[in-house]
């Protein structure tokens, strides 16, 4: 992949985000669902746009691996999005300073992921048998996604945030915006700073659930990098559309997991069934569909009885 291709790439996220960290409305305030819907539109508008770039440059079969690629990152980040909300809720978050901890979040995603990348190929080229544990590591992690109760993370009990508490200074309070500050000529972190660690700290080891399913469409290092963090960069907007309705997915999780159980077999029996990326791209679609489909259908049944019961209730009264 040519040099240029690169710094282009880059050029254009970077010159996004500045502009929806400083373009539109720099002072703190509450993402509402409109605004989110937008961005989220923007972004895929631009990924898909980048897709069909890539078509033109480099041919229908690289696009393929990019929007199956993209596919696959786009909907594990929404796992994402769960762990947020519990993230945010625990350390009390105000909704008007949720915009700027994800943004910042996301630049410190990209350099991580971009690491965790660029060792991955590095391994695969020299280790092609890698691919086998990849593979049985997603396998594994899928059917313990089906087999688990939906137990929430213990942030209490997480080591690294512990030993920040512990070892570096932080206000008692949140300072507005404000990461570090000056509090008797001692400089200090907020529990914003903390905020961001944990959800830097949460996006690094999901990451190493997410990263290795694009080895199995495609070991081509500019296409691994692209789509991730193409699904990456939307995953703010998303998380603003998303955490009103989290509630109604109760059964999203298992999708996820019936995709990452799919592209970890998939890595493993790549020598004996040769399943092309556009089947692998239709399967997954069609699996994340049903499980939103029959989701919204659950949560508006389990609604309107609810409803019935409290007017029932109501009546009797």
């Amino acid at each position: 992949m040519p040099f240029w291709f690169w710094v282009a790439f880059h050029g254009g996220v970077l010159v996004v985000l500045a502009i929806d960290l400083f373009g539109f409305k720099r002072k703190a305030h509450v993402v509402t669902i409109e605004e989110a819907t937008i961005w989220s539109v923007v972004w895929v508008v631009l990924s898909l746009g980048f897709n069909l770039l890539v078509w033109k440059l480099l041919g229908g079969q690289v696009a393929l691996d990019f929007l199956t690629g993209y596919v696959v990152e786009y909907s594990l980040s929404v796992d994402n999005i769960f762990v947020f909300v519990l993230i945010f809720a625990y350390f009390r978050v105000r909704r008007k300073q949720q915009h700027r901890i994800l943004l910042w979040g996301i630049i410190g995603a990209l350099l991580m992921r971009g690491a965790m990348i660029w060792l991955g190929v590095e391994l695969v080229e020299r280790f092609d048998w890698i691919l086998y544990i990849f593979g049985l590591f997603l396998l594994l992690t899928g059917v313990r996604m089906l087999l688990s109760r939906g137990e929430e993370i213990d942030l209490q009990s997480n080591f690294l945030l512990r030993f920040f508490r512990r070892k570096m200074r932080v206000t008692p309070n949140y300072h507005g915006q404000r990461f570090v500050v000056k509090e008797g000529g001692v400089w200090m972190f907020t529990p914003l700073a903390v905020v961001l660690l944990v959800i830097d700290i949460m996006d690094l080891i999901f990451a190493v659930d997410s990263i290795p399913a694009v080895f199995a469409i495609t070991q081509n290092r500019f296409i691994i990098y692209t789509s991730n963090i193409c699904a990456i960069v939307g995953l703010r907007s998303l998380y603003f559309v998303l955490a009103h309705l989290i509630h109604r997915f109760i059964y999203l999780k298992t999708g996820l997991a019936l995709v990452l159980s799919f592209v970890g077999a998939k890595m493993i029996a790549k020598h004996f069934i040769d399943i092309p990326n556009w089947a692998s791209l239709v399967i997954i679609v069609v699996v994340l569909a049903t499980t939103i489909f029959f989701s919204m259908r659950a949560t508006r049944r389990r609604a309107k009885w609810r409803g019935v019961r409290a007017l029932r209730q109501g009546s009797t009264a």
